[in-house]
């Protein structure tokens, strides 16, 4: 193995055909999108799944709201059912509801 094609990373990120952050950079996602990335292609394969998850929710629920703010002719959506931290504590009872949503 040469130093170009070397990699440090644990093993839970190098499942598949290609590394996690190499398919971010691939897609070429921003901080919040690739973190949610990370968290969703670990749950299960490192520490608490559903911790690993609820970080990625939090991830994805700050990406939507940015984009939310900066886009404000997209739809609006309610996230009243959050915990304080931006982490939901049971997101299987979410009703989300969103208005300007197209079909």
């Amino acid at each position: 193995m040469t130093a170009s094609n070397q990699s440090y990373g644990p093993q839970y990120y190098k499942r598949g055909s290609i590394e996690v952050w190499d398919f971010i950079r691939d897609q070429e996602l921003n901080y919040h999108l690739g973190n949610a990335i990370k968290y969703i292609c670990r749950a299960g394969y490192k520490d608490d799944p559903i911790e690993d998850l609820k970080k990625a929710i939090h991830y994805l629920t700050n990406e939507l709201e940015h984009v939310r703010r900066t886009n404000l002719s997209g739809p609006t959506c309610d996230f009243s059912n959050e915990s304080s931290e931006g982490v939901p504590f049971d997101v299987s009872s979410w009703e989300l509801t969103c208005e300007g949503t197209a079909d």
